[in-house]
């Protein structure tokens, strides 16, 4: 569950958990302050803080408003990006997170799985984080492919990453 979504949950759970769930996301998934945040949302720095500390409902503008811009701050701070899902003995050789391939420059985010089980969680965990394209193993790629709305390709042993890698960016054009 993404950041935005938690806050929308926590909204109908209870006031005290909304509180928390927003002074949270803010400070540590946003790792910014109140004030910050406030003049980014385009909110009152002092109706945050209301909302903070329990004085004062959010109305449903202001609700949409913190909402949009966590999703918007954390669209910006992730960009676009190639997940690449496999064992950790096959990520430590990626170097780069952002490597120019093809005359593009691609972020590229690893998701460790030892197990198929975690490499069908990683797959959709990287979906839901918003990668634009997947690259993992042979044994995995059927399935996953099923179930994800992203181009998935396959790292082949006769093949190297970088060329699954190009592969999955051609897919997302």
């Amino acid at each position: 569950m993404n950041v935005a979504d938690k806050v929308i949950k926590s909204a109908f759970e209870s006031d005290e958990v909304f509180q928390k769930t927003l002074s949270t996301v803010i400070k540590e998934d946003l790792n910014l302050t109140a004030v910050d945040f406030a003049k980014k949302a385009n909110i009152p720095p002092s109706t945050l803080y209301k909302i903070l500390s329990g004085n004062r409902d959010p109305n449903i503008k202001t609700l949409r408003q913190i909402v949009k811009t966590i999703r918007d701050i954390k669209v910006s701070d992730s960009g676009e990006f190639i997940a690449v899902i496999a064992a950790r003995s096959v990520l430590d050789n990626i170097v780069e997170t952002k490597r120019k391939i093809a005359g593009r420059l691609v972020t590229i985010r690893e998701y460790s799985a030892t197990s198929m089980e975690e490499a069908i969680i990683a797959a959709v965990t990287a979906e839901r984080d918003g990668a634009k394209a997947l690259v993992c193993a042979p044994i995995v790629s059927p399935t996953v492919e099923k179930i994800l709305n992203i181009p998935v390709t396959t790292i082949i042993p006769r093949n190297s990453l970088i060329d699954a890698i190009e592969l999955a960016l051609k897919k997302m054009e």
